[in-house]
């Protein structure tokens, strides 16, 4: 009888030990895709995005500019975001999650931030840059840039949480307006544009513009 007992005690036991592993194992699954690549101590690693920014740690991003003709799509970042809020951004600016390639991570984010669906866009250029955004924080990215032509009139459903407001502008309105108002725009932005717009646009876009 005690034999028995025994038995269908320590089966349930088993049972609760499988449960839990299988619920650490979610959860740790869960807890990586929230991280994002970033290099400590030379090492590609995962590390919470908050603390990439904190400890200004060189991390993998992916910015995405979407043109139509000679105007580009840009975004103002949603005020809850804890940098640069309300800055003007180009279309899509974010972090690979750590398994993620980068071009899959364009794809995602134009539909999560915006709404953006059927766009691939293409891969123009990798560089690197460290800017401060405020409140102690750092970012130094190592940003695969893409663009993606839009063929067909794009209307972007901003999700408020990550976007307050979006506009088309043409490329040189938008140079012009980052001279006169720079402290409108994010950091990375004005990078981009004083330092690598050639390649990220092409000479076609920035000639046809200033016609």
């Amino acid at each position: 009888m005690r034999r028995g007992l025994s038995h269908s005690c320590f089966a349930p036991q088993g049972g609760l030990a499988k449960a839990n592993r299988e619920r650490k194992a979610k959860d740790s699954s869960s807890r990586m895709s929230q991280m994002i690549p970033a290099w400590v101590n030379g090492e590609l690693t995962p590390v919470e995005k908050l603390q990439a920014h904190e400890q200004g740690l060189k991390h993998k991003a992916v910015s995405v500019f979407v043109v139509q003709g000679v105007k580009i799509l840009m975004q103002r970042r949603a005020l809850g975001k804890y940098h640069t809020p309300g800055l003007w951004a180009n279309t899509c600016c974010t972090h690979p999650l750590w398994d993620e390639v980068s071009s899959a991570c364009a794809v995602r984010r134009l539909e999560e931030e915006l709404g953006i669906r059927g766009l691939f866009p293409e891969f123009r250029h990798k560089l690197e840059y460290r800017a401060d955004v405020g409140h102690g924080m750092v970012e130094h990215e190592v940003v695969d840039v893409f663009l993606a032509h839009a063929h067909r009139p794009l209307e972007p459903a901003p999700n408020p949480d990550e976007v307050m407001e979006t506009r088309w502008m043409d490329y040189h309105d938008l140079l012009a307006e980052v001279q006169r108002h720079p402290e409108r725009f994010t950091p990375w932005l004005k990078i981009y544009l004083h330092k690598y717009a050639d390649v990220i646009f092409g000479p076609d876009l920035i000639i046809a513009s200033q016609s």
